[in-house]
Formats: C-alpha cells, sequence, structure tokens
C-alpha cells in the first residue's frame, strides 16, 4: 500500500501538469529508532532464512539440482554473505554448503546440507551424499565477469577437483544467474528497514549539511568526511565506503577521493556516501549551497542557475526509471536513455547500479563512468523485479556567473513495487538544494519548491 500511495502520487503531478515529479521530502528526516543489536540479528536471521527457502526454486528455474559452495575461513565465497547468520563473521576451518532441490534422497532434508571441517573426512560424507541424491547439474560459482559468481577460490576448485574426481566434476556447471538473482531479490519485510536506513542517511547529510556542522572558512572537506563517519558511530550504524566530499568546480570529477578544499561562502559541495544496515546498504548523492552571508543583500536561497542544474538532473532520473522495465538489459535501458536526453537537449552521463547486499550489488548495471555507451557482460544481464538500484548520474550545466560547466551529480536509492510495477524512491529524491548559511539563516529546509 505505501508503494501504491507514492506512485498515485507521482501520476497525480504529472497528470495535473507537472514537468517533475516531486518526490522531495516536505519534512526533514530525523535518526531513526533501531532495534537493538540483538534484535537486529534475529530480524536478519528471519529474512536470511526466507530467501535460503526460495533456492530450490531457483535451482529448477535454472535446470540444476545441486548448488555447491566450498570455502575457508577468511577465504569465503562471495554467495557467503547473504547466506550466513548474523552472528556470524566468517566461515569456519573449511565450510562446505551444499544447496539442493529438496526431492530425491535429500526430500526433507536440511537445506543446505553444511560440513565444517578440517580434516578430509567431510570428501566421503560429501561423495556419499551425492551417490545417493544423483544430481545431473551441479552449480559452482567460477565465472570469470561475475564476482557474485565467480567466489570459489582457486585452491578450493583444485582441492574440489581431486576429490569429487571426474564422475561429479564433470556435472559442474557456471551458472551466473543463478548467484545473481538469489543475491539481488528482496524480500518484502525488508523494505520497511531499507526506508528507514535511507531515512538515516538523509538525516546525516541534512545536519552536515548546515551551519550545525559548516562553518565556512574553516570547515574543510576532510573534516566534513571525518564528521559523518564519526556521526555514523553514535547511531550505532556503519558504512562500506568512506564518505567523499567534493567543491564542484568546472570538469572537476574528484571519483573515489573527493577535494581537498576548505568550504568557503559561495560553494557548491557534492558528497557521495553510504551506510550500511541489518546487511542493507545506501548509496547517496546529493548537493549543497553555501550562502554568502557577508554581503550587503545576504542570500536566503541558491542561485536560480544552480536549480537549474539540479531540476535537469531530476529529468534525468525520470528519463531513467521510464526506461528500466524488468526483463531489459541494462545496456537496452541506457541507449533508450541516452536517446531520451539527446532529443530532449540533455547532456549528462549515467551509470545506475544494483544495491542491497553489498553497495555495488548483483544485477544489471546501467552504464559505467569508463563505458557511457555499452558495458560488456554486467551490462548485457536483464533487469530484475524486487530488487533495489541506486539511480547515479550527472548532467552538465553551465554556469554564466563562473563561465564554467558543472556536472550535477546525484545519486538516489530506488525499489521495484509489486503493486504498481514500477520502480519508487526508497525515501525521496534530492530536489532542492541543502543550503548552509550562518545560525540565524533557517538550514537545510528553506523552500524552493515555488521557483
Amino acid at each position: 500500500m505505501f508503494f501504491l500511495q507514492l506512485h498515485l502520487i507521482y501520476f497525480l503531478i504529472i497528470t495535473l501538469g507537472g514537468v517533475l515529479a516531486q518526490f522531495h521530502p516536505s519534512q526533514p528526516a530525523h535518526y531513526e529508532l533501531l532495534p537493538s543489536l540483538r534484535n537486529r540479528a534475529h530480524i536478519q536471521d528471519q529474512w536470511t532464512s526466507e530467501r535460503i527457502k526460495r533456492i530450490p526454486t531457483l535451482l529448477k528455474k535454472y535446470n540444476v539440482q545441486a548448488w555447491l559452495i566450498c570455502q575457508r575461513e577468511h577465504a569465503e565465497d562471495t554467495i557467503w554473505w547473504s547466506v550466513k547468520n548474523a552472528t556470524a563473521f566468517d566461515a569456519h576451518r573449511r565450510t562446505i554448503l551444499l544447496f539442493h532441490t529438496n526431492e530425491s534422497s535429500l526430500a526433507g532434508a536440511p537445506n543446505p546440507s553444511v560440513w565444517i571441517d578440517n580434516t578430509g573426512q567431510v570428501w566421503p560424507e560429501l561423495r556419499s551424499v551425492l551417490e545417493s541424491f544423483q544430481p545431473n547439474h551441479i552449480a559452482l560459482n567460477t565465472d570469470e565477469d561475475i564476482a557474485f559468481a565467480g567466489g570459489l577460490h582457486a585452491g578450493e576448485q583444485a582441492v574440489l577437483e581431486r576429490e569429487l574426481g571426474e564422475e561429479w566434476m564433470n556435472k559442474t556447471l557456471n551458472v551466473p544467474m543463478l548467484s545473481v538473482e538469489f543475491v539481488a531479490t528482496k524480500l518484502p519485510a525488508q523494505f520497511e528497514y531499507y526506508h528507514k536506513t535511507q531515512g538515516i542517511t538523509w538525516a546525516l547529510i541534512e545536519e552536515g549539511f548546515s551551519p550545525r556542522v559548516i562553518v565556512p572558512g574553516v570547515t574543510t572537506t576532510e573534516d566534513l568526511s571525518w564528521w559523518f563517519r564519526e556521526k555514523m558511530q553514535t547511531l550505532n550504524v556503519s558504512t562500506w565506503t568512506q564518505p567523499r566530499i567534493s567543491v564542484l568546480v568546472e570538469n572537476a570529477f574528484p571519483g573515489w577521493e573527493g577535494t581537498q578544499n576548505t568550504i568557503q561562502q559561495g560553494d557548491t559541495l557534492h558528497i557521495d556516501f553510504g551506510i550500511t544496515v541489518m546487511g542493507l546498504n545506501t548509496d547517496t548523492q546529493h548537493m549543497a549551497y553555501v550562502l554568502k552571508t557577508a554581503n550587503t543583500h545576504p542570500e536566503t536561497d541558491a542561485p536560480e542557475i544552480l536549480k537549474e542544474g539540479l531540476r535537469k538532473s531530476n529529468r534525468m532520473q525520470d528519463i531513467v526509471l521510464g526506461n528500466m522495465k524488468p526483463g531489459v538489459t541494462g545496456n537496452a535501458v541506457l541507449r533508450r536513455s541516452l536517446d531520451q536526453m539527446n532529443q530532449e537537449g540533455i547532456d549528462g552521463q549515467i551509470y545506475c547500479h544494483p544495491i542491497g547486499d553489498w553497495g555495488h550489488d548483483a544485477g544489471s548495471v546501467i552504464g559505467f563512468l569508463n563505458l557511457p555507451e555499452y558495458v560488456p557482460v554486467l551490462g548485457d544481464l536483464p533487469i530484475l523485479p524486487n530488487t533495489y538500484y541506486s539511480i547515479e548520474l550527472y548532467a552538465y550545466h553551465f554556469i554564466p556567473e563562473r563561465n564554467e560547466t558543472i556536472r550535477f551529480r546525484q545519486e538516489e536509492n530506488v525499489a521495484w513495487s509489486e503493486e504498481s510495477q514500477s520502480w519508487q524512491f526508497v525515501y525521496g529524491r534530492q530536489e532542492r538544494f541543502h543550503l548552509i548559511g550562518n545560525r540565524r539563516v533557517r538550514p537545510v529546509f528553506a523552500d524552493q519548491s515555488q521557483a
């Protein structure tokens, strides 16, 4: 119902003549109250159990009867992190998981069958199970291109070849979409907490991009980056990436490092970061403007020319989401979106990716920074329903006062709604600048909606 209401709001705004759907929250975000660590672990384990119950159906979909995952402590298969208990921080000794279709001799058996051993005793037991079960096809994670389907370490593969022999190794297959679909697909129950996690992300940005934290002429971008890290610590949430703060100027694209600047009045700021809560990750990019308050006529709003650039990147978000259909490849979405941008006179770049269990999750990508028009392999995968995506992109916009063309970089997370059969923003999207003035200026949420 929550998703359906958002979809109806979007429809009404477009129908009533709005150029852009308005998704910027009307109220400031707040730090959501999360369960205790103990209760979080309990909830996560319920999710993991439900996701594992779906594996037999996935095996049948991809015409395999078993899925063998073999790993050692500190050399885990990528899939391990999506099937482990919340209180497990490593695989122990040699950990072998055998997922199966719950048929034949394994009907009603634990799924997965698990061995944790550092002796050779595991191998005759595994061979005995395979002899009884007689699977025709066994999936192994040996893919050369997709990380989520290529987590079997070379040493473990050599041991499997020696211990299982040709009889069983000849029945093994590389089935990349099995791993991709398992990791990418999310449960309806996870969305409540993902929405809260995204709300915390917004609350962090709103506080960080405010005069409560930034003193123009004093605070550096590095200071702000570490403020975010320290604040996360106090909230008992973690991160998968260092917060990167940049002062935006022409042709500046600092990438992973951000910029090294002292923040000044008149600066346009950008942040790229995400947080991790209960095994779910966010990835968000917002922009802020530092008001010029030392002038005779102090600013109370961002310049209109900057708002135009933000609206342009918002329009790009609409274009991408309009082309993202389950079953369509990421490359097809990219091609259609670039064509539509060209028709509308928008210059920019698209580089969207799945998100969820990982900051860069399993699934089809829609562009890369270094591959702006076509992405081999990952871009040829189909878009899957019941997944989360980061809509990451930028629009070029010329700023006459600076004689500069600036990249208006945005990133928001969306989730697939089965109710509306469309993608919905998890929490909202930035449609107006975070404003940084002095403490006499109302921070963060000055109304720019009439601009």
